[in-house]
Protein backbone atom coordinates (compact mmCIF):
# COMPACT_ATOMS: atom_id res chain seq x y z
CA UNK A 1 0.00 0.00 0.00
CA UNK A 2 1.22 3.66 -0.96
CA UNK A 3 -0.16 6.06 0.26
CA UNK A 4 0.89 9.88 0.07
CA UNK A 5 0.99 12.49 2.32
CA UNK A 6 3.04 15.14 0.65
CA UNK A 7 2.09 18.73 -0.26
CA UNK A 8 3.40 21.66 -1.64
CA UNK A 9 2.30 25.17 -0.99
CA UNK A 10 2.16 27.22 -3.84
CA UNK A 11 1.21 30.79 -3.43
CA UNK A 12 0.88 30.30 0.69
CA UNK A 13 -1.44 27.88 -0.25
CA UNK A 14 -1.14 23.84 0.69
CA UNK A 15 -2.04 21.61 -1.58
CA UNK A 16 -2.54 18.00 -0.38
CA UNK A 17 -1.71 14.90 -2.10
CA UNK A 18 -2.84 11.76 -1.27
CA UNK A 19 -4.12 10.49 2.17
CA UNK A 20 -5.18 13.03 4.68
CA UNK A 21 -5.68 12.08 8.16
CA UNK A 22 -5.70 8.71 7.48
CA UNK A 23 -8.32 8.63 4.88
CA UNK A 24 -8.23 7.91 1.27
CA UNK A 25 -8.12 9.98 -1.26
CA UNK A 26 -10.22 8.59 -4.36
CA UNK A 27 -9.10 9.46 -7.87
CA UNK A 28 -11.84 11.93 -8.78
CA UNK A 29 -10.65 14.52 -6.11
CA UNK A 30 -7.34 14.46 -6.86
CA UNK A 31 -8.32 14.82 -10.54
CA UNK A 32 -10.51 17.34 -9.41
CA UNK A 33 -8.10 19.36 -7.28
CA UNK A 34 -5.51 19.08 -10.19
CA UNK A 35 -7.82 20.88 -12.67
CA UNK A 36 -8.99 23.77 -9.91
CA UNK A 37 -5.44 24.48 -9.56
CA UNK A 38 -4.32 24.79 -13.39
CA UNK A 39 -7.40 26.90 -13.54
CA UNK A 40 -6.92 28.81 -11.24
CA UNK A 41 -3.22 30.25 -11.88
CA UNK A 42 -4.28 30.39 -15.00
CA UNK A 43 -6.78 32.59 -14.75
CA UNK A 44 -4.02 34.26 -12.23
CA UNK A 45 -1.63 34.74 -14.68
CA UNK A 46 -4.19 36.07 -17.38
CA UNK A 47 -5.36 38.84 -15.45
CA UNK A 48 -2.13 40.21 -14.19
CA UNK A 49 -0.62 40.04 -17.84
CA UNK A 50 -3.91 41.49 -19.40
CA UNK A 51 -3.81 43.72 -15.80
CA UNK A 52 -0.43 45.00 -16.57
CA UNK A 53 -1.04 45.57 -20.67
CA UNK A 54 -4.32 47.20 -19.77
CA UNK A 55 -2.26 49.75 -17.24
CA UNK A 56 0.55 50.69 -19.53
CA UNK A 57 -1.80 51.60 -22.43
CA UNK A 58 -3.31 53.90 -19.90
CA UNK A 59 -0.70 55.24 -18.59
CA UNK A 60 1.44 56.10 -22.26
CA UNK A 61 -1.48 56.80 -23.73
CA UNK A 62 -1.43 59.35 -26.60
CA UNK A 63 -1.36 63.10 -25.01
CA UNK A 64 -0.35 61.97 -21.41
CA UNK A 65 2.93 63.14 -21.74
CA UNK A 66 4.37 59.83 -19.73
CA UNK A 67 5.95 58.65 -23.07
CA UNK A 68 7.69 61.92 -23.56
CA UNK A 69 10.75 61.38 -20.88
CA UNK A 70 13.63 63.76 -21.84
CA UNK A 71 16.10 61.27 -20.65
CA UNK A 72 15.24 58.29 -22.50
CA UNK A 73 17.46 57.88 -25.47
CA UNK A 74 15.66 56.31 -28.04
CA UNK A 75 17.36 54.49 -31.16
CA UNK A 76 17.61 55.40 -34.82
CA UNK A 77 16.15 53.50 -37.60
CA UNK A 78 18.94 50.41 -38.09
CA UNK A 79 20.43 51.13 -34.33
CA UNK A 80 20.58 48.44 -32.00
CA UNK A 81 18.44 49.10 -28.69
CA UNK A 82 20.76 49.39 -25.82
CA UNK A 83 20.10 47.20 -22.78
CA UNK A 84 16.63 48.12 -20.39
CA UNK A 85 17.88 47.80 -16.41
CA UNK A 86 20.80 44.46 -17.51
CA UNK A 87 18.07 42.27 -18.43
CA UNK A 88 16.54 41.93 -14.34
CA UNK A 89 13.13 42.37 -15.05
CA UNK A 90 13.24 39.59 -17.54
CA UNK A 91 15.89 37.33 -15.55
CA UNK A 92 12.99 37.84 -12.32
CA UNK A 93 10.26 36.73 -14.26
CA UNK A 94 11.71 33.92 -16.03
CA UNK A 95 12.83 32.64 -12.55
CA UNK A 96 9.28 32.98 -11.05
CA UNK A 97 7.74 30.88 -14.16
CA UNK A 98 10.64 28.48 -13.67
CA UNK A 99 10.03 27.78 -10.24
CA UNK A 100 6.22 27.87 -10.63
CA UNK A 101 6.10 25.25 -13.78
CA UNK A 102 8.54 23.55 -11.74
CA UNK A 103 6.70 23.24 -8.43
CA UNK A 104 3.52 22.25 -10.79
CA UNK A 105 5.07 19.22 -12.32
CA UNK A 106 6.42 17.59 -9.05
CA UNK A 107 2.82 18.09 -7.48
CA UNK A 108 1.13 16.86 -10.25
CA UNK A 109 3.35 13.94 -10.95
CA UNK A 110 2.90 12.95 -6.87
CA UNK A 111 -0.69 13.13 -7.10
CA UNK A 112 -0.86 11.24 -10.57
CA UNK A 113 1.90 8.18 -8.94
CA UNK A 114 -1.24 8.03 -5.98
CA UNK A 115 -3.80 7.60 -8.39
CA UNK A 116 -1.79 4.24 -9.86
CA UNK A 117 -0.43 2.98 -6.90
CA UNK A 118 -4.20 2.42 -5.12
CA UNK A 119 -4.17 2.42 -1.75
CA UNK A 120 -5.76 -1.27 -0.09
CA UNK A 121 -8.72 -1.93 -1.36
CA UNK A 122 -11.68 -3.10 0.79
CA UNK A 123 -13.49 -5.31 -1.89
CA UNK A 124 -12.41 -6.39 -5.30
CA UNK A 125 -15.03 -7.09 -8.25
CA UNK A 126 -14.30 -8.64 -11.13
CA UNK A 127 -16.29 -6.85 -14.24
CA UNK A 128 -17.04 -8.50 -17.38
CA UNK A 129 -18.71 -7.17 -20.44
CA UNK A 130 -20.48 -9.51 -23.07
CA UNK A 131 -22.69 -8.18 -25.97
CA UNK A 132 -24.38 -6.46 -24.69
CA UNK A 133 -24.39 -6.91 -20.47
CA UNK A 134 -21.95 -6.32 -17.95
CA UNK A 135 -21.46 -9.34 -15.29
CA UNK A 136 -20.39 -8.66 -11.68
CA UNK A 137 -18.37 -10.89 -9.95
CA UNK A 138 -17.69 -10.54 -6.08
CA UNK A 139 -14.91 -12.04 -4.24
CA UNK A 140 -17.19 -14.80 -2.06
CA UNK A 141 -18.50 -15.45 -5.83
CA UNK A 142 -21.78 -14.39 -6.05
CA UNK A 143 -22.18 -13.28 -9.76
CA UNK A 144 -25.06 -10.10 -11.04
CA UNK A 145 -25.67 -9.03 -14.13
CA UNK A 146 -26.26 -5.30 -14.98
CA UNK A 147 -26.32 -4.55 -11.25
CA UNK A 148 -23.57 -4.09 -8.90
CA UNK A 149 -23.69 -3.15 -5.17
CA UNK A 150 -20.94 -1.45 -3.03
CA UNK A 151 -20.43 -0.05 0.15
CA UNK A 152 -20.09 3.79 1.22
CA UNK A 153 -16.94 5.44 1.70
CA UNK A 154 -14.46 1.95 1.41
CA UNK A 155 -12.14 1.65 -1.46
CA UNK A 156 -13.43 -0.68 -4.51
CA UNK A 157 -11.58 -1.95 -6.80
CA UNK A 158 -12.73 -2.90 -10.72
CA UNK A 159 -10.78 -5.62 -12.48
CA UNK A 160 -12.33 -4.77 -15.17
CA UNK A 161 -11.97 -7.37 -18.99
CA UNK A 162 -14.78 -8.49 -21.59
CA UNK A 163 -15.27 -12.05 -22.57
CA UNK A 164 -15.61 -10.93 -26.84
CA UNK A 165 -15.63 -8.00 -28.21
CA UNK A 166 -13.89 -4.42 -26.70
CA UNK A 167 -15.82 -2.49 -24.30
CA UNK A 168 -15.32 0.20 -21.95
CA UNK A 169 -17.20 0.43 -18.83
CA UNK A 170 -17.83 3.92 -16.98
CA UNK A 171 -19.68 5.02 -13.90
CA UNK A 172 -19.52 9.25 -14.56
CA UNK A 173 -21.04 10.14 -11.38
CA UNK A 174 -17.59 8.69 -10.16
CA UNK A 175 -15.68 9.41 -12.78
CA UNK A 176 -14.71 5.77 -13.51
CA UNK A 177 -13.81 4.78 -17.10
CA UNK A 178 -11.90 1.53 -18.05
CA UNK A 179 -11.58 -0.22 -20.84
CA UNK A 180 -12.47 -3.79 -21.38
CA UNK A 181 -10.50 -5.64 -23.47
CA UNK A 182 -10.93 -9.27 -24.43
CA UNK A 183 -7.83 -11.51 -22.92
CA UNK A 184 -6.45 -8.25 -20.65
CA UNK A 185 -7.40 -7.21 -17.36
CA UNK A 186 -7.74 -3.33 -16.46
CA UNK A 187 -7.60 -2.37 -12.91
CA UNK A 188 -9.16 1.42 -11.40
CA UNK A 189 -10.30 2.02 -7.99
CA UNK A 190 -12.69 4.75 -5.89
CA UNK A 191 -14.51 5.09 -3.25
CA UNK A 192 -18.00 5.53 -3.71
CA UNK A 193 -19.08 8.49 -1.42
CA UNK A 194 -22.72 8.68 -1.79
CA UNK A 195 -25.67 6.21 -1.15
CA UNK A 196 -28.22 5.67 -4.09
CA UNK A 197 -28.54 4.53 -7.80
CA UNK A 198 -26.46 5.28 -10.43
CA UNK A 199 -25.82 4.54 -13.87
CA UNK A 200 -23.00 2.71 -15.63
CA UNK A 201 -22.75 3.12 -19.30
CA UNK A 202 -20.46 0.93 -22.20
CA UNK A 203 -18.54 3.65 -23.28
CA UNK A 204 -17.05 1.71 -26.69
CA UNK A 205 -19.04 1.32 -29.74
CA UNK A 206 -19.61 -2.42 -29.58
CA UNK A 207 -22.47 -3.27 -31.80
CA UNK A 208 -25.99 -3.02 -32.49
CA UNK A 209 -26.93 -3.09 -28.70
CA UNK A 210 -24.46 -1.05 -27.68
CA UNK A 211 -27.06 1.80 -26.20
CA UNK A 212 -28.68 -0.62 -24.13
CA UNK A 213 -25.56 -2.27 -22.35
CA UNK A 214 -25.88 -0.09 -19.19
CA UNK A 215 -25.84 -1.43 -15.52
CA UNK A 216 -27.43 -0.16 -12.15
CA UNK A 217 -24.70 0.64 -9.54
CA UNK A 218 -26.03 0.63 -5.88
CA UNK A 219 -24.15 2.55 -3.05
CA UNK A 220 -25.32 1.01 0.21
CA UNK A 221 -24.49 1.65 3.76
CA UNK A 222 -21.80 -0.14 4.98
CA UNK A 223 -24.23 -2.11 7.44
CA UNK A 224 -26.62 -3.25 4.61
CA UNK A 225 -24.05 -3.83 2.54
CA UNK A 226 -22.81 -6.51 4.57
CA UNK A 227 -26.69 -7.83 5.31
CA UNK A 228 -27.29 -8.20 1.71
CA UNK A 229 -23.54 -9.45 0.91
CA UNK A 230 -23.88 -12.12 3.57
CA UNK A 231 -27.21 -13.84 2.06
CA UNK A 232 -24.46 -13.74 -1.36
CA UNK A 233 -22.51 -16.83 -2.38
CA UNK A 234 -21.98 -20.43 -1.26
CA UNK A 235 -22.42 -21.14 2.85
CA UNK A 236 -18.79 -22.01 3.17
CA UNK A 237 -17.35 -18.66 1.85
CA UNK A 238 -16.03 -15.95 4.47
CA UNK A 239 -15.21 -12.48 3.17
CA UNK A 240 -14.11 -9.34 4.76
CA UNK A 241 -14.90 -5.70 3.28
CA UNK A 242 -12.94 -2.95 5.13
CA UNK A 243 -11.25 -4.85 7.73
CA UNK A 244 -15.22 -3.98 9.84
CA UNK A 245 -16.90 -7.34 9.72
CA UNK A 246 -16.53 -10.49 8.09
CA UNK A 247 -19.19 -11.40 5.58
CA UNK A 248 -20.43 -14.86 5.94
CA UNK A 249 -22.44 -15.62 2.34
CA UNK A 250 -25.62 -17.24 3.18
CA UNK A 251 -27.58 -19.39 0.37
CA UNK A 252 -27.11 -18.91 -3.30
Amino acid sequence: MLTLAWSLAIGGLPLPVGSAAGLPRSPADQFGEIFLVFAGLGTLVGIVVIGYTLLNAYKYRRGSGNGEKKDVVRPELGEKPGGGGGGKKLFLSFGISAIIVLSLIVWTYSALLYVENAPEEDITIKVEGEQFSWRFIYPNGETTFNELRLPKDKVVKLEVTSTDVFHNFGIPDFRVKADAIPGQTTEKWFIPDETGTVQAHCYELCGAGHSGMDADVIVMEQGDFEDWYAGTGSNDTQATVGGDAALAGGDA
